[in-house]
């Protein structure tokens, strides 16, 4: 492993791993998923949602009178499936494994079915959940749509290199085009035992820990994990899982081209009214210069550019997790992006409840631990 501790030399996170820290791989895993497949939800009005996820840079993949499907512009499957439901909710997520034997390998391994999957583009898949009860879904063989029109990155002219001449530069004020699905971020109050069991049934590994304040000695609260291609890079986060006293969605990003289309698509998104969380900034760990907006059932979205890659190397880094470090430069997080997509009342049962149980890792220990790094 020589190869893997020289690799995080000079990386933002603050310090590699120690001595008795947890590990951020398995040595055995089940199988290797290759990326997020697309993220499920529930929403009572589809017309609402399309309107916005047109705003925001969705293409509409495929319409039926109960399910809209949405898709980016980079070859590949849907990326979003939104099915009309009584209330407004997130389902589950969705992982692309290298075959449809690995899917097989992973259902025997979890004692689990394989099911054929009737949506556009086919293919196979099995349903599971985590430790911590938060479902999933891991796919193969479904087909892939072809690529649509993208918003062209600019040509800059920078460090007195002269790449363009006699041309402005004048980006359209229009929807930022959503090229992919990149990452979704998931609270459970059970962190270590799903983490865990996404490492070792999926092949993940962990990018980056984060520890609140005081509390390196209880481990990480926090961790950014990516697919682990081998020597080809991968995002530096396809899910982030964080403790918490809920299980829920926090976040979901999707890339556009760059920074001009990320600002002309926010410019779009007020004069079209729609909720702006936070941003514009650049994040520590990730790097991704980022956007994050409310849809009109409240759910936290993101557009993200020029994010982090690793390949399999890279060794897991440790930082103390701190609301004024959640960015490089922009500014600082708002009320509105530190309170997640759940109603108060909402987190004030899921806060007592996950008090009370003692089976989780949400104890009152760890509650002070969050309270610090509101204000840190």
């Amino acid at each position: 492993m020589d190869h893997v501790k020289a690799a995080h030399d000079d990386l933002h996170s603050e310090q590699g791993s120690e001595r008795g820290d947890r590990p951020g791989r398995a040595k055995n895993p089940v199988i290797k998923v290759e990326d997020l497949a697309w993220l499920e939800f529930e929403k009572p009005d589809l017309d609402a949602a399309e309107r916005f996820a047109h705003a925001f840079g969705f293409h509409t993949a495929a319409r039926t009178t109960d399910t809209l499907y949405l898709r980016g512009t980079r070859v590949g499957t849907h990326c979003v499936v939104i099915r009309k439901g009584a209330r407004s909710r997130f389902v589950a997520p969705a992982f692309k494994a290298s075959s449809r034997a690995d899917v097989h390998k992973l259902a025997t391994a979890n004692n689990a079915s394989v099911r054929e999957l009737h949506g556009p583009g086919g293919g196979t898949g099995v349903d599971l959940r985590d430790p911590s009860g938060i479902p999933l879904r891991v796919v193969a063989g479904v087909e892939e749509l072809p690529e649509l029109p993208r918003q062209r990155p600019l040509v800059f002219n920078a460090g007195g290199q002269v790449n363009r001449a006699n041309a402005t530069q004048r980006p359209p004020r229009e929807p930022a085009r959503i090229e992919r699905l990149g990452h979704v971020v998931l609270e459970t109050a059970f962190f270590q035992r799903a983490l865990d069991w996404y490492l070792d049934n999926l092949g993940l590994i962990v990018s980056d820990f984060l520890y609140w304040p005081g509390q390196r000695d209880r481990g990480p609260a926090m961790a950014f994990i990516r697919c682990d291609r081998g020597a080809t890079p991968a995002d530096h986060h396809t899910l982030a899982m964080v403790l918490g006293p809920d299980r829920r969605y926090v976040h979901s990003a999707y890339e556009v081209a760059d920074l001009d289309a990320l600002a002309a698509g926010n410019e779009y998104l007020q004069e079209h009214r729609y909720n702006h969380s936070w941003g514009i900034g650049r994040h520590i760990e990730g790097s991704q210069i980022f956007d994050y907006w409310r849809d009109p059932d409240g759910f936290l979205v993101e557009h993200f550019a020029d994010g982090d890659l690793f390949d399999d190397s890279v060794e897991t880094g440790w930082a103390q997790m701190s609301a004024s470090h959640l960015n490089q430069w922009g500014r600082p997080a708002t009320k509105d992006f530190l309170a997640g997509s759940t109603p108060p009342l909402h987190t004030i049962r899921h806060l007592v409840s996950a008090l009370a149980d003692r089976t989780n890792e949400f104890d009152l220990h760890r509650l002070f631990g969050l309270l610090k790094v509101a204000t840190s």
